[in-house]
Order: structure tokens, then sequence, then C-alpha cells
């Protein structure tokens, strides 16, 4: 399907309804495709809204050697192990934020990476968070340039993506299910064989292109 236009994405009401914790009950490797074509929507502290479609996110669980919460519950990971529909932000490689939807039970540890959006509101704010980026094909292609553009910050790890107060994810629309494609994720040296990097493949703002990694066809459920 096509992107959605900036002129198509909802004022904030009905249509920008934050998803119900139910939809993030679910395994990581289920939650991920069904987060493709979904808003992620960030309220500033000024009260600008900035949109963001998503095009790229990684499942990560507890059985899983690439995962955080595989050697168990830390202090870093506890949010991970929490209720689902939760932000999980750590810092990585001691340089840029990721951020993480928490999924799945309670005490699981797992959680899904928010690899890249597209920006489809607050385009100029989020230059300006950016730095001055003016391809907006890298404002939000990559997890440490998306919770940039979108002022995230481990100020937000645990924050409940329920409520629809600073930070949270709406419907959007559903991705053709032929242009969803799953492939191995990037920057981890174990578990490589997992096609857990799940993508909308026609998009230009991904972080890496689907092509040449093996990538396939994915099957979604919606929740």
């Amino acid at each position: 399907m096509a992107a959605l236009q900036a002129s198509e994405v909802p004022e904030e009401g009905p249509s920008l309804r934050p998803l119900s914790r139910r939809f993030y009950a679910r395994p990581s490797p289920v939650v991920a495709p069904d987060l493709l074509g979904r808003l992620l929507v960030r309220r500033l502290g000024d009260g600008e809204l900035l949109v963001g479609r998503i095009v790229e996110c990684e499942a990560y669980q507890e059985d899983d050697p690439a995962s955080h919460s595989f050697r168990g519950l830390t202090d870093r990971t506890r949010v991970m192990f929490g209720p689902p529909g939760h932000l999980y932000v750590y810092l990585s490689y001691g340089v840029h934020w990721c951020a993480n939807v928490v999924t799945g039970a309670d005490g699981e540890g797992s959680a899904v990476l928010l690899r890249a959006v597209e920006p489809v509101r607050g385009i100029e704010r989020i230059r300006e968070l950016r730095g001055g980026v003016s391809d907006d094909r890298f404002l939000c292609a990559g997890p440490g340039r998306l919770t940039q553009a979108f002022a995230v910050t481990r100020a937000h790890n645990g924050l409940d993506l329920v409520t629809g107060e600073e930070l949270w994810i709406s419907p959007g629309r559903e991705v053709a299910p032929g242009d969803v494609v799953a492939g191995r994720r990037v920057g981890i040296s174990v578990a490589q064989e997992r096609p857990w990097r799940f993508v909308e493949a026609s998009s230009r703002f991904l972080s890496r292109p689907p092509l040449g990694w093996g990538g396939a066809p994915a099957g979604r459920r919606r929740g």
C-alpha cells in the first residue's frame, strides 16, 4: 500500500488513540511485523505532535542469545521483564538511545526494537532535533536516529505506551502482506539464523535495504 501523506494523518483524537495493552501481550515475533504501518506518536513539552509511520523493527525474547533478557533479570533489563506495553530504552555503545516496546506476558523478557519510521507529521521539528538533516530518508532511519528525532532518552525508560501521554503507538494503516519481509537482524553476532527483522520492503525510509540478506515474506496477524 502507499505510504501515508502528512495530510492523511488524523488530528489527535480517536484515530490517534493508543493501541491497547492486549496488542503488546503477544510474543515479540508476532508483535513485530504487526507494528509495521502503525503510527509512532510523540507529544513534546510544548504540545507539538510528531508522528512517524513504523517501517522497520526487530524482535527479541528471553531464549534469544542476542537479547538483553537472555542472561536474566537485571537492573538494566527490569522494564523489559515488566508488563507489556511499556517502553524499554537503553544506551547503545555509549552513543545513542534505542527504543523498544515491551511485549509478551509479564516477566517474559520480550521486546521489539523500533529501527526506523517514515516521518509524516512535525517534520520541520524533527529536522531541528536531528541537527538540520535535510534528506527526509535519513531523519529516522536507524534506532539512534529515531530516538534523536523523537526526543526519546533514558528518561522515557518504563513509560507506559497505553496511556497516550508523551509517547504512544496508534493503529495507522495495514501494510500489504506481500510487502512485509522478514530477514536477519542487524548488528548481532549470535542467533543470526532467526529471521526477526521485519521491514516494509517498498519503503524508502529503512535503515538498510531488504535485499541481499536472504529476506522472505513474513506472515502477519493484526491485533
